[in-house]
């Protein structure tokens, strides 16, 4: 698990194919990699991985194809820039809300409003139910709050401070976000799925919680 807080910000150094995926390389602080144990969890912009690799400079994972598929691990050039946090720790605080570091969909940058910190991204219609005003959400592996919400894209307000110490100052329109909801609205949007109460979870998906 995770908290969605990015701990510190690595450089993804190669990318290279190996049967069924792909592993690859990124260099990060020293802070981190004495976290990037061998068979450690580390949330890289939002995906769980494992250290299978480390020396006093970089640590390697493996990609399998459905993460390649499923996040944008596979279309970052070498040189991006990397969310990275360590697995939580028991008596760790959890200052953003839990992530399991499992990447529900790639979502888009659609606008961002620099002067009032107004961010759009647009969200599969899977994930709608899953979404909702005040509820949270994780882009590239940061715990955001949803302002606002509709059938394919949500907002967040972002303050300048995350912006500058996260990859996401160098996001533009069309740029792909690897986004996971909130386990809470999975499992609310699953029960009532499963109840058949249709009606009741379009207008969670379009209103959220209700008193």
């Amino acid at each position: 698990m995770f908290t969605g807080l990015i701990r510190q910000l690595g450089t993804l150094e190669t990318r290279s194919p190996r049967p069924g995926g792909a592993r690859i390389r990124i260099a990060a602080p020293a802070e981190l990699l004495a976290r990037a144990e061998l068979g450690a969890s580390i949330a890289v912009n939002g995906a769980c991985l494992t250290s299978v690799a480390v020396d006093g400079r970089a640590w390697e994972a493996d990609l399998s194809e459905e993460t390649l598929a499923k996040t944008t691990l596979g279309r970052l050039a070498p040189g991006a820039i990397l969310h990275l946090e360590p697995a939580l720790r028991v008596g760790d605080p959890l200052d953003g809300h839990l992530v399991s570091g499992h990447v529900d969909a790639v979502g888009q940058v659609l606008s961002r409003q620099d002067d009032e910190g107004l961010w759009r991204f647009s969200l599969p219609a899977d994930l709608a139910p899953m979404t909702a005003p005040k509820g949270s959400v994780a882009v590239d592996g940061i715990s955001l709050t949803v302002v606002d919400c509709g059938t394919d894209w949500f907002t967040v307000a972002l303050i300048p401070e995350t912006v500058k110490r996260t990859a996401l100052t160098g996001l533009r329109s069309g740029d792909p976000v690897n986004l996971e909801a909130d386990p809470i609205g999975r499992y609310v949007a699953r029960a009532l799925a499963l109840r058949g109460t249709a009606d009741r979870l379009t207008d969670f998906a379009q209103r959220g919680w209700k008193a």
